[in-house]
């Protein structure tokens, strides 16, 4: 897979299947895209991010969010 951005080289696509298949929050926005959230022990258990277009299938974007609370 290629990535864009340099900062989001590292991410795996094991684990972004990982945040789909078992995320620990997910949010549907109004557009109908599916926000999805996971820690990812292997990158310090940081929370990786996967957005998802409205199918529930396509991947739009993934990215650790630094922001991202289980509290939110």
């Amino acid at each position: 897979m290629m990535y864009s951005r340099p900062d989001r080289a590292g991410i795996q696509l094991e684990w972004i299947q990982r945040v789909i298949d078992h995320p620990s929050k997910q949010v549907i926005q109004a557009d109908g895209r599916i926000r999805r959230w996971a820690a990812i022990p292997e990158a310090e258990g940081r929370f990786l991010r996967v957005i998802l277009l409205a199918d529930g299938e396509t991947i739009h974007n993934a990215f650790f969010d630094r922001r991202f609370s289980n509290e939110d």
